[in-house]
């Protein structure tokens, strides 16, 4: 029980952090993109901010997974 609480923490924590910094670059991308219109690099930038913000996504969601087998395993 103490190995699946420990993995609820990890992923809630990077998951949270994860999609915090995705919002972050993604809107620091399109601040790039007013700066600098006839460059195409802020379309890597933003594509980065992107992997960035759904990772975190799917690692918040993991740690939502465990936390239902944290509760389970608490009411068994």
């Amino acid at each position: 029980m103490q190995a699946i609480k420990q993995k609820w923490l990890f992923f809630s924590i990077l998951g949270l952090i994860l999609i915090g910094a995705g919002l972050s670059l993604g809107i620091d991308a399109g601040f790039y993109k007013m700066q600098n219109p006839e460059g195409w690099n802020w379309i890597y930038y933003g594509t980065f901010a992107l992997v960035v913000f759904n990772s975190g996504i799917c690692s918040f969601g993991q740690g939502v997974i465990y936390k239902l087998r944290l509760d389970d395993s608490k009411s068994k």
